[in-house]
C-alpha cells in the first residue's frame, strides 16, 4: 500500500517539481511570522502606549510596507519569494520551457509585478476582511443598529454569506492542491496560476548564479553616490530577510512555549494566580487632552458623565463604562479612555448583577 501511494509524494527522476509538502511549508512560513510580530507589538504597545502605541494601531500598514520591501527585494535578486527561497525553489513563466531561465535572471516584467500584487495585497485583504466580519459579528450580538436599519439588514446578510464564501475559497485552494498530488496542476495554489508562474527546485546552475552575483556586488568599487545608496538599501533589505530568517527558530520556540504556557497542564497554576486578592487600579494614568477622567461616584460612567446603562468593563484596565461610550471610544481610538492602554473590542466584558 505505501509503494503504491509513494507517487504522491515523492518525485519522478528528473523532475524539478517540489514536492507537496515543500510547497506548503513554505506558504505556511510567512503565515507563522506576521502572528509572532504582532504578539512582539502588542506586548510593546501595553507596556508603552504612548511610544509603541502607534505600531499597533498600524500593525497591517506597516507590515505590508516590510513585507512589500521584503519579496521585491528576493524576486529581483532570486525569481522567488523569501519563504521559496528559504527552501531552496524559485519561480519560473508557466509554459514548456525547454531550458529554464537561472534563478538570477529575474521573473519577466508583467509576472514580476503579478507575483508581488498577489503575495503582498491577498493576505493582506483577506486579514482586513475577517477583521471586519468579526467587528460586524460583535456589533450584531450586542445590537449596536437599530433591529429596522438598512445597514442592519446588509450587514446580516454578508455575515450568513461569508462562511460560504469562505468554504468556496479554501475548496478552491485544496482542489488545486489535490490536482498537484495527482500530477493534473503545474501549480499547488491558485495564486501561482493567475501570476502566471510555476514553483521548481533550484538546480547547482542556479546556486552557482547566485554566488556569483553576490561574489561580483561585494567586490565591486564604484563611488558614485547612486551606487552607494543603491548598495545600502540592498545591504539593509538583506540584513532584513537575514534576521527574519535566522529568527525564525526562535519565533516557533517562542509560539511552543506560550502554546505549553496555557496548555491544560497549567491550569492548576493559573487558577493558584487568580486567587489572589484583587490588585490595585493601575498607577499609569494618561491625563492627556483627550483622556477621561474618574468621577467621584462609582456608579458614574467616566465617558458621558451620567449613571451607567449596560455596564461594561475593560480587561485592560479593569475601569467600567456604559457599553456603547466604551464601545465607540475603543473602536476610534484602541485604547482605555483612562490609562491609554493598548485596547481592542474584544476585551470588552459585559457585567450583570442581580437587579439586572
Amino acid at each position: 500500500m505505501a509503494e503504491l501511494g509513494a507517487h504522491l509524494t515523492a518525485e519522478a527522476a528528473g523532475d524539478d517539481r517540489p514536492s507537496i509538502f515543500e510547497a506548503v511549508a513554505q506558504d505556511s512560513l510567512m503565515a507563522a511570522v506576521k502572528p509572532a510580530l504582532l504578539h512582539l507589538v502588542k506586548v510593546l504597545a501595553e507596556s508603552n502606549p504612548g511610544r509603541y502605541g502607534l505600531l499597533w494601531r498600524r500593525f497591517d500598514e506597516i507590515y505590508v510596507l516590510l513585507d512589500f520591501l521584503l519579496q521585491q527585494h528576493y524576486l529581483a535578486r532570486c525569481s522567488a519569494s523569501f519563504s521559496e527561497n528559504f527552501y531552496s525553489l524559485k519561480r519560473i513563466p508557466t509554459g514548456d520551457c525547454k531550458q529554464q531561465p537561472l534563478a538570477t535572471a529575474g521573473l519577466p516584467k508583467k509576472q514580476h509585478w503579478k507575483s508581488l500584487l498577489l503575495l503582498i495585497l491577498v493576505p493582506y485583504l483577506k486579514g482586513k476582511l475577517e477583521k471586519l466580519v468579526s467587528s460586524l459579528r460583535e456589533e450584531d450580538e450586542y445590537s449596536i443598529h437599530p433591529p429596522s436599519s438598512s445597514w442592519k439588514r446588509f450587514y446580516r446578510a454578508f455575515l450568513a454569506a461569508y462562511p460560504f464564501i469562505n468554504m468556496a475559497w479554501e475548496g478552491w485552494f485544496l482542489i488545486q492542491q489535490l490536482c498537484y498530488i495527482l500530477g493534473k496542476a503545474q501549480h499547488h495554489s491558485p495564486l501561482l496560476r493567475l501570476a502566471g508562474v510555476r514553483l521548481v527546485r533550484l538546480t547547482a546552475e542556479d546556486i552557482q548564479a547566485l554566488e556569483k552575483k553576490l561574489a561580483v556586488a561585494a567586490s565591486s568599487q564604484t563611488h558614485s553616490i547612486k551606487t552607494q545608496v543603491q548598495s545600502a538599501v540592498r545591504k539593509a533589505l538583506g540584513g532584513i530577510a537575514f534576521s527574519l530568517s535566522t529568527g525564525l527558530s526562535v519565533c516557533v520556540f517562542f509560539l511552543q512555549f506560550l502554546d505549553w504556557w496555557y496548555s491544560s497542564e497549567n491550569q492548576e497554576t493559573i487558577k493558584s494566580l487568580t486567587a489572589l486578592p484583587t490588585p490595585p487600579p493601575p498607577v499609569h494614568l494618561d491625563h492627556g487632552v483627550d483622556s477621561a477622567l474618574l468621577p467621584k461616584l462609582k456608579t458614574v460612567c467616566p465617558l458621558c458623565r451620567k449613571v451607567r446603562v449596560n455596564a461594561t468593563a475593560l480587561s485592560t484596565s479593569g475601569f467600567v463604562f456604559c457599553y456603547r461610550c466604551v464601545y465607540n471610544y475603543v473602536k476610534t481610538h484602541q485604547r482605555c479612555p483612562i490609562t491609554g492602554y493598548a485596547t481592542e473590542l474584544q476585551h470588552l466584558v459585559k457585567l450583570y448583577s442581580p437587579e439586572s
